[in-house]
C-alpha cells in the first residue's frame, strides 16, 4: 500500500521543465509594463510604436518587454511591411491575467 502511495506522488511531480515555465509565466505576469502590455493587447493587437503611444513607454522599452514575453510564446507577430504587430499568443495565461484583474477589482 506504501508503494503505491510513493508512486501516485512521483506522478504528481512536476518536472524541472514544467517548474521551470511555470516560474517563468509567473515572472512574466509579476512586471506592471508585462501586465500593462498583455492587458492592453487582450483587446486586439497593437504595434510597438502603438503600445509605446498608448502606455506612455518608451519605444526600447516596450520592445524588451515584448521579447521577454515572446520568448516564453505569452505573446506572437505578423509582419506588415516594416511594422510588427503583436498580440496573444496564450489563451491560457491571457485568462489567468483577466481572472487576477477581475480579483483585485472585486
Amino acid at each position: 500500500m506504501v508503494d503505491s502511495i510513493d508512486q501516485e506522488d512521483k506522478h504528481n511531480e512536476l518536472d524541472e521543465e514544467t517548474l521551470f515555465i511555470v516560474s517563468q509565466t509567473f515572472k512574466a505576469l509579476g512586471d506592471p509594463t508585462r501586465i500593462r502590455i498583455l492587458h492592453l493587447l487582450a483587446n486586439r493587437e497593437h504595434s510597438v510604436n502603438e503600445i509605446a503611444d498608448t502606455l506612455s513607454l518608451l519605444q526600447s522599452t516596450v520592445s524588451h518587454q515584448l521579447r521577454f514575453l515572446k520568448n516564453l510564446r505569452l505573446v506572437k507577430y505578423r509582419r506588415e511591411g516594416t511594422t510588427l504587430y503583436y498580440s496573444p499568443d496564450d489563451n491560457h495565461v491571457m485568462d489567468i491575467l483577466k481572472q487576477t484583474i477581475d480579483h483585485a477589482q472585486h
